[in-house]
């Protein structure tokens, strides 16, 4: 992962007009991005990228950089995917309630070999959209509990406290959606390993 200093020094150079160094930064974070939406968008994800990235462009005169450049991008990316949801809903949308395979039931799933990770994916898109951003930005992304918070402009404490109710709505809903209680315990057991696993594959689409 890049350390937050390459991305303070070429931000800076993009800030004096250095174009380059703005290049640098997307490629950089397009993987980190395009995965951020792998699992919670269908055919929009793309458009959501690029609408997140052109956020970020004219989005830049107002960073203050209080924050990583990383946790900027999260922030514009999840507000995308909240108006992705609320556009296209016909009624009222509650991310707090409201879960992917709630919001979009044709959603595709990943493309992942064991079992174990396409029962995690499953189970991540039926929580609470909230859960499970906060879940998917902790364990594929392995972002801090300051850097979550700084994303999505909650309290730490707020974080804590989702990542506690993400886990256990996730438990429930692998206990729910497993074909057998071994699969359920070996998945939500080596829960880390899967996600490391799903995440190394979370830009390919059957």
């Amino acid at each position: 992962m890049a350390s937050e200093s390459d991305d303070d020094e070429l931000l800076a150079a993009w800030r004096r007009g250095e174009r380059a160094a703005g290049q640098r930064l997307f490629e950089r974070y397009y993987e980190v991005v395009a995965r951020f939406f792998v699992n919670k968008v269908g055919d929009a994800g793309t458009e959501l990228i690029q609408k997140t990235f052109l956020a970020c462009v004219e989005g830049m005169p107002r960073f203050r950089g209080d924050g990583s450049f990383r946790s900027y991008l999260f922030a514009i990316a999840y507000r995308q995917l909240c108006l992705h949801y609320k556009t296209r809903a016909k009624a009222p949308v509650d991310l707090a309630s409201q879960s992917v395979a709630g919001l979009d039931p044709s959603l595709a799933s990943v493309l992942v070999e064991r079992e174990e990770q396409r029962l995690l994916l499953a189970a991540l898109r039926s929580i609470a959209l909230e859960l499970q951003v906060v879940l998917e930005l902790h364990y594929w992304e392995q972002c801090p509990v300051a850097e979550i918070a700084a994303a999505l402009e909650i309290p730490p404490g707020t974080v804590k406290s989702r990542l506690r109710r993400g886990r256990e709505q996730l438990r429930e809903a692998i206990e729910r959606l497993a074909a057998t209680p071994a699969l359920a315990l070996s998945t939500f057991r080596g829960l880390e390993s899967w996600a490391a696993a799903v995440r190394a594959r979370a830009r390919e689409r059957p």
